[in-house]
């Protein structure tokens, strides 16, 4: 609201508003209104995206292409930022803890849940929170944690408070954390030792882009990991039971 909508509102005068402001340390109401929605931008970001997509009058394979094109965009943007350096760090980390748990909260709860199908077959013992009885289960499990495993902490706009709680936990166990987030000024990002980025789609959340990410991290996992294709072919035997391969 403008200083205006909120006195009307309220039924307060515009100079009782400012001394409001004042008297919490700001130089005005200007300044105490920008310090308030700082606080919401990332919260309120998808519904405005959604309220500035609406504007526009498109058809629906206009808006799909527009959907698309910010998704390739992002994925640019991601291999342009990348740094040879952080993602083998992040690779040698994964291989060589001895137990991992993946944490992610809404739909990052079922990306963790195909970057735990994926590195099942290359780490010793991998989790997701997917299905668990919510995060003190979590907590419970992370409590037998130590500096030889890792957490990996999937958090996107909007963050999930308990990725950063549990994740907060973890560290302060001394329990290494690589976390996947969107930019530097993410909650996880301040927590995690080592943190990669990719960016998230202006109007809504791409979960497409961050499978990308997750996929290209468990390709590098499965290409470093000792004997890949003898798991390949041992994990292929053991599923043939259950893989269709025509009529008998």
């Amino acid at each position: 609201m403008s200083i205006d909508e909120l006195a009307d509102a309220v039924g307060i005068s515009n100079a009782t508003a400012n001394r409001f402001a004042r008297a919490l340390g700001f130089d005005g109401y200007p300044q105490f209104r920008a310090e308030l929605v700082s606080g919401f931008e990332t919260m309120l970001a998808p519904i405005e995206g959604l309220r500035s997509e609406i504007s526009i009058a498109s058809s629906s394979s206009e808006v799909i292409n527009r959907s698309l094109s910010d998704d390739i965009s992002n994925l640019e943007a991601t291999r342009r930022e990348y740094r040879l350096d952080l993602y083998d760090r992040a690779v040698k980390m994964i291989l060589e803890a001895e137990n991992i748990y993946i944490v992610g909260y809404g739909a990052s709860a079922y990306l963790g849940g195909i970057m735990c199908h994926a590195l099942t077959n290359y780490c010793n013992n991998v989790q997701a929170n997917i299905g668990t009885g919510g995060p003190a289960q979590v907590a419970r499990a992370l409590y037998k944690f130590t500096e030889r495993d890792l957490v990996i902490a999937i958090s996107f706009p909007r963050y999930s408070s308990d990725v950063v709680t549990l994740a907060g936990q973890a560290k302060r166990r001394g329990v290494p954390i690589l976390a996947l987030t969107d930019r530097p000024g993410s909650p996880i990002a301040n927590i995690s030792d080592l943190t990669l980025y990719t960016p998230t789609k202006p109007q809504f959340n791409s979960e497409g882009i961050v499978l990308c990410l997750i996929e290209a991290i468990c390709a590098a996992v499965a290409h470093q990991s000792e004997s890949p294709v003898d798991i390949a072919a041992e994990t292929t035997e053991l599923m043939l039971p259950w893989l269709h391969h025509g009529k008998k």
